[in-house]
């Protein structure tokens, strides 16, 4: 496994801790529905972070470190925002309110901390003792990007979700939550509110999460330091961006075709990378284009469709 000092290790667990406290803790006293403005603030903050932790890694790891961390922090990202469309269709179904959705969001954003801890330093250990998983990773993530390819539009129902018919099926459920609470007592009988049960599909949406993008990571770097420092960046902004982009999300109407196109070509990467090292360089620019593409792809289709309504009233 690739060593990194172990001063490293210590001083980003400080700071990731103290992320979190403080994270939580600005949650827990909040009031308020989180703004836009606020939200777009915190997620430049969090983003400012990630840069100035890449610059920190530049210059007491060297140039490969740091490109390394950047391409790994941006694959990450850009995975992210895939998360956040099953997050609003899941809030949406259960008729969240917003503050109800900043609760459920703080909870979720530390089981997705745990798992991919686990699924990182798991898969590092498994990538290192058995060279042929590359492949298997590698076609996985091909075969998820077919998937999602040939899923043509196909809306996420949450109430096709067969973990929460189990939950349903044995538990008591109520539709009551108003105090915000993840359980009420109805009587003597102890009741799960729709906020648990958002949690519980949130907490299995990032589960699903995870299999995709910690493979994809990995095909970037296997330096456990950097492929979890980068996840831990992507994952901490991840509360603000959902509230910034929250309106603004069905406009990316080609993001789903980039998130594809960025899987089959790791997956790819991870396959051929043992015939042929790619340079991480290729990969960098590879990604920052399929972004900008599909950015300028959804804004020019939104304008489009925005003058086609015009056209007919």
């Amino acid at each position: 496994m690739i060593s990194t000092p172990q001063i490293f290790w210590i001083l980003f667990s400080i700071f990731i801790l103290g992320a979190v406290i403080f994270d939580l803790y600005l949650q827990g006293k909040r009031k308020k529905e989180l703004s836009m403005r606020e939200a777009g603030f915190w997620t430049l903050g969090w983003i400012g972070l990630a840069l100035f932790f890449n610059l920190l890694i530049y210059f007491f790891l060297g140039h490969g470190k740091a490109l390394e961390f950047f391409t790994a922090y941006l694959l990450e990202k850009s995975l992210s925002l895939d998360n956040l469309f099953v997050f609003l269709v899941i809030f949406s179904y259960f008729d969240l309110s917003v503050i109800s959705q900043q609760k459920v969001l703080k909870l979720g954003i530390l089981g997705a901390f745990l798992m991919r801890a686990v699924f990182i330093f798991g898969g590092i250990w498994v990538l290192q003792k058995f060279d042929f998983l590359f492949y298997i990773f590698g076609a996985f993530l091909i075969f998820t990007a077919f998937k999602l390819l040939v899923r043509k539009g196909e809306k996420i129902d949450p109430q096709k979700s067969w973990f929460l018919k189990i939950i349903k099926r044995f538990v008591p459920i109520t539709d009551d939550c108003k105090e915000n609470k993840f359980c009420i007592k109805n009587g003597k009988t102890l009741c799960f509110t729709p906020l648990l049960l958002a949690l519980i599909l949130i907490e299995s949406a990032d589960l699903v999460f995870a299999l995709d993008s910690v493979p994809a990571v990995l095909a970037i770097t296997q330096d456990p330091f950097l492929a979890y420092t980068s996840n831990a960046f992507a994952i901490l902004g991840l509360r603000a961006l959902y509230f910034f982009l929250i309106t603004l999300l069905p406009k990316f109407v080609y993001l789903e075709k980039a998130i594809i196109a960025l899987l089959a070509f790791v997956g790819f990467k991870m396959i051929f990378n043992q015939i042929y090292h790619i340079p991480l360089v290729l990969s960098l620019v590879f990604i920052l284009a399929v972004l900008a593409i599909s950015i300028l792809l959804s804004f020019k289709k939104t304008r489009e469709d925005k003058n086609d309504f015009k056209l007919l009233t």
